[in-house]
């Protein structure tokens, strides 16, 4: 006999809740445990006389973080429960959270931001988000909880809050902010909100240019990871996909998430790839990938009604947010093949560099080699000379260790 199961303060409101999921095609599965899950989050409000209209995001957190672990689940009870608040607030039942002007000019100023670097700069969502993150940064350091005045920032301000983020940590690191909060303050003066161009006064980090050689892997290293990825991967038809449009078209890891199912022609074998800045090329589509793609599209991707091309193998079956997902099974494989890598933190970006070693090596010309990697500065594929070793040997002037013996 099936145990009865003991209904909460939460149910009246799981049933609207698991609607709300509908569009995301969640399976069966997953949403019975969304349902366990927020009956356990619904004992522990009944525990300590919580009811939910009185929930808020705070209350909720707090409350959420009471529920006992568990280690054999993978749903993190936090996440789920926020997610299901703002769903209660959306139907009138739970507190939606008090909003200052401090942060309602705030929001303004961010939703104005982000339209901006991505019709007029052209920038990728990716990017608009860090910028965006630098940017709430900056305002909460200067402004904290006051109405934020574009116009009152000095210079000063600017280099305090780099100093701020920055403590403890190395000079590398400081590259970054500083190129997000440049374009922060290209977006001020855009929009006349400060009368000079603070970008300009934004420190810049010493950089030597092409002081290195580009960091590569051997042919055959990428063709024993992308057979491991094959055979050993997880979801090894979709990840072999994706590790073949990186291996043998040089594309960017967000240029693979962001291919569309109608972005193949598979009458011209061409693909429309999607690049930096809104660039948009056409690249000629290799048998092997079209194969694997097509493999992929016909007995691994599951149904869904996005048309992004690769999606997560898991409800939502949306795509992925991130890159993180190739870094991992790039790291997976060198780990089981025991391959090193040629710098620490070189990520997925080594099969881009290894095709472009590969051509240079094979005799393509290096305006070639930019035209595949799309490279929009000739100075950029230039890198890729250096291991031109046998034009360069061509070149190199004898060693002059003779005559100074003489």
């Amino acid at each position: 006999m099936a145990k009865k199961v003991q209904p909460t303060c939460l149910d009246p409101y799981i049933s609207s809740f698991e609607e709300s999921l509908a569009p995301t095609h969640m399976q069966r599965r997953a949403l019975s445990n969304y349902r366990f899950q927020l009956r356990r989050f619904g004992r522990v409000l009944e525990a300590h006389g919580v009811e939910p209209t009185s929930l808020t995001l705070e209350i909720a957190d707090r409350h959420a973080r009471q529920v006992p672990f568990d280690r054999m689940n993978a749903v993190r009870i936090p996440n789920l429960v926020r997610r299901f608040v703002l769903h209660l607030i959306s139907i009138g039942v739970a507190i939606p959270p008090p909003v200052s002007a401090a942060q309602i000019a705030k929001d303004k100023l961010l939703d104005d931001l982000e339209g901006f670097l991505l019709g007029q700069r052209g920038l990728s969502p990716s990017s608009v988000y860090h910028v965006k993150r630098y940017a709430v940064r900056f305002l909460d350091h200067r402004f904290g909880e006051t109405v934020p005045d574009p116009s009152a920032i000095r210079h000063q301000d600017i280099v305090a809050f780099l100093e701020h983020i920055q403590k403890g940590k190395g000079l590398s690191m400081a590259r970054t902010p500083a190129s997000h909060l440049r374009c922060f303050f290209q977006y001020l003066f855009a929009r006349g909100l400060t009368v000079t161009n603070l970008s300009s006064t934004v420190p810049k980090v010493h950089r030597i240019q092409n002081n290195r050689l580009p960091r590569y892997l051997p042919p055959t290293d990428i063709e024993a990871i992308l057979e491991w990825v094959r055979r050993e991967s997880s979801y090894g038809v979709r990840d072999y996909a994706m590790f073949l449009l990186m291996a043998r078209l040089g594309l960017r890891v967000p240029e693979v998430m962001a291919i569309e199912i109608d972005d193949i022609d598979w009458r011209a074998g061409e693909l429309l790839v999607r690049g930096k800045g809104k660039r948009r090329d056409r690249l000629p589509l290799p048998e092997d990938v079209g194969a694997a793609i097509s493999a992929y599209l016909r007995d691994a991707r599951p149904s869904t009604v996005t048309r992004v091309l690769f999606v997560r193998s898991y409800a939502p079956y949306l795509g992925f947010k991130d890159s993180r997902i190739v870094s991992k099974i790039l790291a997976r494989a060198c780990a089981a093949l025991k391959i090193e890598m040629p710098a620490r933190y070189l990520g997925s970006h080594v099969l881009r560099h290894s095709l472009a070693t590969r051509m240079v090596r094979s005799g393509v010309a290096l305006h070639e080699v930019g035209d595949v990697l799309r490279h929009k500065s000739r100075a950029t594929t230039m890198i890729y000379a250096k291991l031109d070793i046998a034009n360069l040997r061509s070149v190199a002037q004898p060693w002059p260790a003779g005559e100074a013996k003489q």
